[in-house]
């Protein structure tokens, strides 16, 4: 009867919907068929959570944001309202009658995003401008609760953990195939490459880093299990369309993480003692402080700007602090974020707050052919600086935090599974390369205040503290 019930309400709403989306078309009105749409969504949040919460993973990589098309404020449609109400209707469910495991609230991630969550709130209530910075907050919220929170809940079906990434890589590649026919017609030119995966993505930086995330699971996913030719043919045929896309992003952090993610890979896989690590990090350092000034003037020497579409030249023109203009503006923005910092090193400048406070802090001698006196053209292009300037050096060191726990607990739960456990140890082994292609992008950019870019990550913390509870026989 449950079931006759939701199939007639299903079947009266998508009738009004229809009718209603075809009404406002004929009257020249396409924006208010958002509001049926919006009445299909609740539909589906009241009595199809669990496949709304898997179609985000696929809505997320083809979200528009409405603030290209309008002087509204910024907004990702469908995904962050869709987010916004699960997060709401998620919170008053568990209220009425818990449904969450209350393991998960010991889990090292959940307690370092509670803790950095904490820090936000108290540095907005010290920000310059609190009304940004709240709101930064409530949009962070929206990305932990219903997917890094919720999402134990969901994924506590290993189907579920699949599905959700195999829907976020075909959205994926459906932007890549689209933006590949778009670059098409310009030739596959560079300059054109910043741009040509718009409405989707905002540039070729956050697209790259996209690409790049997805390419080490999609390969995971090929080899995790045994498949059926069908699918064996359709992951090779994904895998390439992710490598073309990610060749013509023409996004040197992207190229550079996948080979951090490919050394982090072999580190973890073969056991590297960490104290040899740290041993090889530290004479590392000490070289480059011996060697500074001759290592300086190597890099002023670079000429090599990225204006060819040759590979080897781009990887040699992202040492180019000389001449390079977008080399040149970057670390405009992080000296600008040290200076806000020293300027404000306890609470920073508030959440959220850096581009309207960076402006003041530019030098003459670093300002290129593409800053602003208004300092109106972003971010800090670092999560970490990003951090340390609009939240101080507690904003960081929770920041950090939250980083650790992620990397702790995904290379722990690998090793806890035993050598025969293929399946697993592969999908674990995957999340890693991918949080990994992220989180070394994210010392030159940072995109986590997006769908884009939180959905999946979060997404696969939330799978990493569901399988560190089952193999420890802990069912949530």
């Amino acid at each position: 009867m449950r079931l006759l019930s939701q199939n007639v309400v299903f079947g009266i709403a998508a009738f009004v919907s229809a009718s209603l989306i075809a009404l406002f078309f004929l009257l020249d009105q396409p924006l208010l068929s958002l509001f049926p749409i919006g009445l299909m969504m609740i539909y589906f949040a009241i009595y199809q959570t669990e496949k709304l919460f898997l179609a985000i993973a696929f809505f997320t990589p083809l979200s528009i944001n409405i603030e290209e098309f309008s002087q509204s404020f910024g907004l990702f449609i469908p995904t962050e309202p869709l987010l916004f109400g699960l997060m709401l209707l998620l919170s008053a469910m568990q209220i009425r009658h818990s449904f969450l495991d209350q393991r998960i609230w010991k889990h090292p991630i959940i307690i370092a995003v509670s803790i950095f969550v904490c820090w936000i709130f108290i540095s907005s209530i010290t920000s310059l401008h609190v009304l940004v910075s709240f709101k930064f907050l409530l949009a962070r919220l929206w990305f932990f609760i219903p997917v890094l929170v919720f999402g134990t809940y969901f994924f506590r079906k290993e189907s579920n953990r699949i599905l959700f990434l195999w829907l976020f890589i075909i959205g994926t590649c459906i932007t890549i195939l689209y933006t590949l026919q778009h670059h098409a017609q310009y030739n596959f030119g560079e300059k054109e490459g910043h741009w040509v995966m718009a409405p989707f993505f905002k540039d070729h930086t956050i697209y790259g880093a996209i690409v790049a995330l997805i390419l080490p699971i999609s390969i995971c996913l090929f080899w995790y299990k045994r498949h059926t030719i069908l699918i064996q043919a359709i992951l090779i045929f994904i895998i390439t369309i992710i490598l073309v896309g990610l060749y013509f992003s023409y996004t040197r952090a992207a190229w550079l993480s996948i080979i951090i993610a490919v050394v982090v890979g072999l580190i973890v896989y073969y056991r590297v003692n960490f104290k040899f690590l740290l041993g090889i990090g530290l004479i590392g350092l000490l070289i480059v402080f011996l060697k500074w000034d001759s290592i300086e003037m190597e890099l002023a020497r670079n000429k090599n700007e990225h204006t060819t579409e040759s590979f080897n030249e781009r990887f040699q023109s992202a040492a180019n602090v000389s001449t390079d203009a977008s080399n040149l503006e970057r670390i405009n923005r992080w000296s600008c974020a040290i200076s806000m910092f020293k300027e404000r090193p306890i609470f920073g400048y508030g959440p959220g707050t850096y581009a309207f406070e960076y402006a003041p802090f530019q030098e003459p001698e670093n300002l290129t052919i593409i800053s602003t006196n208004f300092g109106d053209l972003g971010n800090a292009h670092s999560e970490y600086l990003g951090a340390l300037s609009e939240m101080g050096i507690l904003g960081l060191l929770t920041f950090l935090a939250v980083v650790i726990a992620i990397f702790y607990s995904a290379v722990t739960l690998y090793h806890q599974y035993p050598i025969s456990d293929r399946k697993n140890r592969t999908i674990v082994m995957g999340i890693i390369l991918a949080l990994t292609t992220y989180f070394s992008h994210a010392f030159l950019n940072n995109f986590l205040d997006t769908d884009k870019a939180a959905v999946p990550i979060w997404g696969m913390c939330a799978m990493l503290i569901v399988m560190g509870l089952e193999v420890k026989n802990e069912k949530i």
